[in-house]
């Protein structure tokens, strides 16, 4: 590990009630202190959905108990090194950011949507959630020097886990 101060990520939602606070605290949690981590919305829904927090410590051992569903419009002048979208429509009208951070999109099901029994909904959590979590652990895979030299291709990459190979798309 170089002694670089932590790469700013930034992770977006429309509700940020659920996807980006998985992602938010999986990356925080995988990251080992590499990554400061963040999350927000485009039109937040004021709470966080339980069932995330439940999944969080159930399923990874994390106290998510403190998040809060909140407006991007809080970092609008906080500069990032990469900012993730994890839903189409914060993709779609992702404001732009101070500084060029590196945005890529790693899209996943709302399981906020699902409808059905308790134990549906959460398996439905559970799901994303470990897609998320796979991401989060390819992204973590490469040095800070890589991740320095990342670009948006890359980011999308690790979306579609397309197999580079631990190696980074950008030179």
């Amino acid at each position: 590990m170089t002694s670089r101060p932590p790469f700013k990520v930034l992770i977006l939602c429309t509700g940020n009630s659920a996807r980006s606070i998985l992602g938010e605290y999986l990356l925080w949690a995988r990251g080992r202190g590499r990554f400061d981590t963040y999350s927000a919305g485009s039109h937040p829904t004021g709470r966080v959905n339980p069932l995330a927090v439940r999944v969080l410590k159930d399923r990874y051992g994390l106290d998510a108990a403190g998040a809060r569903s909140k407006s991007w419009d809080e970092f609008k002048d906080a500069t990032f090194d990469f900012v993730l979208t994890v839903c189409d429509h914060a993709r779609e009208s992702c404001p732009i950011w101070p500084g060029q951070p590196v945005v890529g999109h790693w899209g996943s099901p709302d399981p906020a949507a699902v409808t059905g029994s308790e134990e549906v909904k959460y398996r439905a959590f559970v799901n994303v959630a470990s897609e998320i979590a796979r991401r989060v652990e390819l992204f973590c895979s490469f040095s800070d020097e890589q991740l320095a030299a990342f670009r948006a291709a890359d980011l999308e990459a690790i979306a579609r886990d397309d197999g580079f190979g631990g190696k980074a798309v950008a030179p």
